[in-house]
C-alpha cells in the first residue's frame, strides 16, 4: 500500500470512505456488521489505515458500524475521521452535543481527524457565525487532544471557499475536496487546488470516482484511454495531483476493496501525454449533456437581470451531467429568486452576443423545468 507523509504521520494513500458500506438486503440504509468487520479487517491487514465517517451516512449507522469494526483492532493501528453535521443547518447550535454524542457511536475517546461537514453556499454564513460558537468549540477540543487535526470538506463553488479560508484557513490542517478528471475542470477543482496550495493546506480527495460513474463509463470514451481500467485511470489521475495526499473511495464491498488495493499497491502518476488524453476525454464526456460555455462573460454586461449567466450555465451542466446530483439543486435553493435562472425574461439580449451561439433563454427555460 501507498503512503503518504502528513505532519509526523504515515496515512496510507487510499482511505476507506464509509458512506457506501455493504447494506443488508431488502435495506438502504442498515449496514451489514458483518461485511463491514471483514472488509475492515483486510483493509487494515493490506495496509489501510485511514477510515472516514460522518454523522449522517446511512442515517446515523455509518459511525456505530465502523466504530464496532475498528474496537476490534488496536488503536495505534487505524486513524478515524468524523465530521460536525453543518450541512444542516438545524445542527449549528448543538456542537458540543453532537461531538460528544459522536465519540460514543464510534467508541473512541479521541478523532485523529475531524472536520467542517460541506462548507458550501448553504451554510457558510452559519459556519462564520460567533453565536455557533463552532470553530470555537472544535479548536477547544484540539487543545484538549480530543481532536488531533481539523479540518474541513467543502462542496461550494471557489468563493465559498475562498471565504472559509480567509476567515479560518490558519487553523485548517486539510482540505476534503470532490476532485477526479471529471471535475478538474468542470467543478473547477484544479483553481480550488492551487488556492488550498497558497494556504499550505494538503487535499484530502473524496469522489475520486464520482460515486461510480467513472468505473463505468461509455465505451465511446473508454475506447480513447486505452487498454486501462477505467478505475484505475481515476486513481492514477489523484496520484499526479501533488496537493493530493488522501485519496477516499467508498467500497461497497468485498470486491471493490480488493480491486481498490490492487491499484494502490503502486505509485504510477500520469504522463503529461496521458493527463491530456484524460482531461481530453472528461471535456468531451460533460459536452455530451452539458452546454459549451466559455464563461467569457459578454452576455451578463447584456443581461437587464444582472443574472450570472455563466454560473447558472455551469449549474445547469452539473444538474444534467449528474442526473440531479445534490450540488446544483443545493446552490440553486440558496439563491434569491431574482437571482436564479427564473429570473430569465428571454429578452435574449444576451444571446446575441453569445460566441458560442448559446439559446441561453432556452436553457433558463430548461433548467426551471429540470428543477421543478
Amino acid at each position: 500500500m501507498i503512503t503518504r507523509t502528513f505532519q509526523d504521520l504515515k496515512l496510507s494513500g487510499l482511505g476507506l470512505g464509509c458512506m457506501r458500506l455493504p447494506l443488508l438486503e431488502g435495506s438502504d440504509t442498515k449496514p451489514d456488521v458483518d461485511q463491514v468487520q471483514k472488509m475492515v479487517d483486510l483493509a487494515i491487514q493490506k495496509g489501510i489505515n485511514y477510515f472516514d465517517t460522518a454523522w449522517g451516512y446511512h442515517e446515523g449507522a455509518s459511525e456505530i458500524v465502523i466504530g464496532q469494526a475498528l474496537k476490534r483492532h488496536e488503536r495505534s493501528t487505524f486513524y478515524l475521521a468524523d465530521k460536525f453535521p453543518g450541512y444542516d443547518l438545524n445542527n449549528m447550535a448543538k456542537v458540543e452535543e453532537i461531538f460528544e454524542e459522536q465519540l460514543k457511536k464510534c467508541q473512541v475517546d479521541y478523532f485523529d481527524f475531524y472536520l467542517f461537514h460541506n462548507v458550501c453556499e448553504k451554510n457558510i454564513d452559519a459556519y462564520l457565525d460567533p453565536q455557533y460558537h463552532i470553530y470555537e468549540y472544535l479548536m477547544e477540543q484540539k487543545k484538549k487532544g480530543r481532536i488531533r487535526h481539523l479540518g474541513f470538506s467543502c462542496h461550494g463553488d471557489f468563493p465559498v471557499l475562498k471565504r472559509f479560508l480567509e476567515a479560518y484557513g490558519d487553523s485548517m490542517e486539510f482540505c476534503q475536496l470532490q476532485l477526479n478528471y471529471l471535475d478538474w475542470e468542470f467543478q473547477n477543482a484544479k483553481e480550488k487546488c492551487a488556492l488550498l496550495h497558497e494556504y499550505g493546506i494538503p487535499v484530502w480527495v473524496m469522489e475520486p470516482l464520482r460515486g461510480g460513474k467513472l468505473a463505468q463509463i461509455d465505451s465511446e470514451f473508454e475506447a480513447s484511454l486505452g487498454q486501462k481500467d477505467p478505475v484505475e485511470w481515476a486513481f492514477r489521475f489523484t496520484q499526479s495531483i501533488p496537493e493530493v495526499t488522501m485519496v477516499l473511495s467508498g467500497m461497497s464491498n468485498m470486491s471493490q476493496l480488493q480491486e481498490n488495493i490492487r491499484i494502490w499497491e503502486s505509485d504510477e502518476p500520469l504522463t503529461s501525454t496521458e493527463m491530456d488524453t484524460l482531461l481530453a476525454t472528461a471535456r468531451k464526456m460533460t459536452a455530451k449533456t452539458g452546454v459549451p460555455c466559455t464563461t467569457c462573460h459578454y452576455c451578463t454586461s447584456h443581461c437587464p437581470q444582472q443574472l450570472d449567466i455563466p454560473r447558472l450555465i455551469s449549474l445547469y451542466n452539473e444538474f444534467c451531467y449528474s442526473g440531479g446530483g445534490f450540488i446544483a439543486p443545493m446552490v440553486i435553493g440558496t439563491l434569491p429568486k431574482e437571482q436564479g435562472p427564473g429570473a430569465c425574461i428571454r429578452c435574449r439580449s444576451c444571446e446575441k452576443v453569445c460566441p458560442q451561439q448559446i439559446k441561453i433563454s432556452e436553457v433558463f427555460q430548461d433548467f426551471v423545468k429540470r428543477l421543478g
